[in-house]
């Protein structure tokens, strides 16, 4: 799988990789099948939550990495 970068979609995200879902919800974005939320980038999500983009995006990569 390509690495995730901070303009992947977050729908995009969980449909390839649904074990992220715990990640998004540990900053706060609880409403994941929301067409809004679902829609947005890692960037535009991080902004909206105040999360460090860098961090996120470590998770992430991290998880589905240890997926594969």
């Amino acid at each position: 799988m390509a690495q995730i970068t901070k303009d992947t979609i977050i729908g995009d995200i969980l449909d390839i990789a649904p074990e992220t879902a715990p990640i998004f919800l540990s900053i706060g974005m609880h409403c994941l099948g929301c067409p809004s939320s679902r829609g947005e980038t890692v960037e535009e999500a991080c902004m909206v939550h105040g999360v460090d983009v860098d961090e996120l995006l470590a998770k992430i990569n991290a998880s589905v990495g240890s997926a594969q």
